[in-house]
């Protein structure tokens, strides 16, 4: 499970969120099995992700926080016809020798 954000988390992404790019689109698709595949590694590489509704921009605010569930994500904001995603990296357990 994950932690909740603090307001000052939530503002720093926001802020971070605002010079981005979206790097992924969801389409004509919808949120299929390998997009949802496809957001999650982009968690993995980025931490935060920045998504934009070309379609199934009606069903926007019902997609976003089922797509930050599916990915264990923080939804971090939805505005107009983007929605940004955060997910921590998961800390890298040393070997032990």
């Amino acid at each position: 499970m994950l932690e909740p954000l603090t307001n000052s988390q939530i503002r720093k992404f926001k802020a971070t969120a605002q010079l981005m790019d979206a790097s992924l689109k969801v389409g004509k698709a919808g949120l299929t099995d390998g997009f949802i595949r496809t957001v999650s590694a982009e968690l993995d590489r980025h931490e935060l992700v920045k998504i934009k509704f070309v379609e199934f921009k009606e069903e926007k605010k019902t997609l976003a926080p089922l797509l930050a569930e599916k990915t264990a994500s923080h939804l971090v904001m939805r505005v107009g016809n983007v929605m940004v995603l955060h997910r921590p990296k998961p800390a890298e357990v040393e070997p032990i020798a």
